[in-house]
């Protein structure tokens, strides 16, 4: 390049408008590669079976980009005279801006390997926000060191004065160390994700995200609970979601006695079998309902019926819909649902 220089030089060109050329030389270089990978690359990679090639060829093409700017312009003013004195300045400078976007790409393309892994195994779309930060500090962190390496930096001291910090913080934010393990312990338990509905105590609803302090559930009442990651590892927790979305639910009725029970079973079974076909909620695989006849109560003969519904967040309205049915045909068929009897003592 320096020849380069000195040619141009005697010409009459200076060394800016080098510069200049230089990197618009880059630019459209790397204009020409843009283009080549979106009409050619990318049509090879979309006739494969995955979408795993494609979201990573997405993820490293503006990076790449940037590579080769960045490679441009380190070439352009390297041998100027304007940082004659400071190239290795300059070159500490290039590796840095490298660091910085080879760890942004593999934050990107870890987190597309990732998200692929939860999707297969978990049936998780979206990647939790707390592995993305837990990713994003390993990596940022890793380029950290290299730049570090780079100017020289002993780290020994460094690491000492984090250990010793480390140990003040730590026992400063006791309370919120413990909800991000916690977390992370949730999440590598494979028991519960996002979106799934749980139950624990009182608290009921769809698990929104599990943060890196606390997980947000929203109930049926579209309330919304913060939930310390600590204390959602310590509780029993009832995750409807799991194995299988259809939930059973159960509705609890009565007869009168000297009802004809055999009837009454038909009646019921059949209610619920013209709501599987009318009610879009209701997961048709229980078809007819399962009737069972409990006790001998005070005024009736108890039974519980079982019938599906598709996922837990319709539960409640399955169940609203199937007691309605069971009464419409109740009074159809004239079947008798007693009062209660109180007995009063004289």
């Amino acid at each position: 390049m320096m020849e380069l220089l000195t040619l141009l030089s005697q010409y009459g060109i200076p060394e800016w408008g080098y510069i200049i050329a230089v990197i618009c030389a880059a630019m459209l270089l790397a204009k020409i590669i843009y283009y080549f990978i979106e009409n050619y690359v990318k049509r090879l990679t979309e006739k494969t079976k995955t979408d795993l090639d494609d979201r990573i060829l997405e993820a490293l093409t503006k990076p790449f980009y940037a590579l080769i700017f960045l490679g441009g312009a380190y070439v352009a003013v390297i041998d100027t005279s304007y940082v004659a004195n400071s190239r290795g300045d300059v070159s500490r400078l290039l590796i840095v801006g490298c660091a910085f976007v080879v760890a942004y790409s593999a934050v990107r393309v870890l987190g597309i390997l990732v998200s692929k892994w939860l999707s297969k195994k978990r049936n998780i779309d979206n990647t939790p926000q707390l592995l993305n930060y837990l990713l994003s500090l390993i990596v940022y962190s890793i380029a950290f060191l290299v730049i570090l390496g780079q100017y020289n930096i002993d780290i020994t001291p460094l690491i000492a004065t984090l250990g010793v910090g480390g140990l003040a913080i730590g026992l400063a934010l006791q309370s919120t160390l413990a909800n991000f393990f916690a977390g992370l312990y949730v999440l590598s338990d494979e028991h519960i994700s996002e979106r799934d509905f749980v139950e624990m105590g009182d608290i009921s609803g769809t698990i929104e995200t599990i943060g890196w302090r606390s997980t947000v559930v929203r109930s049926l009442g579209n309330d919304i609970y913060v939930i310390p990651n600590s204390k959602l590892a310590d509780s029993v927790i009832k995750n409807t979601s799991e194995p299988v979305k259809p939930v059973t639910v159960d509705v609890r009725c009565g007869v009168a006695y000297g009802s004809d029970l055999e009837k009454v079973q038909k009646t019921v079974e059949k209610a619920g079998s013209e709501l599987i076909r009318k009610f879009d909620e209701v997961d048709g695989t229980l078809n007819p309902p399962l009737v069972f006849f409990t006790d001998f109560g005070d005024s009736n003969i108890n039974f519980v019926v079982y019938i599906k519904a598709k996922n837990a967040t319709v539960k409640a309205k399955v169940r609203h819909e199937y007691v309605k049915a069971i009464d419409r045909a109740f009074k159809k068929e004239k079947i008798e649902i007693s009062w209660p009897v109180v007995k009063l003592k004289r």
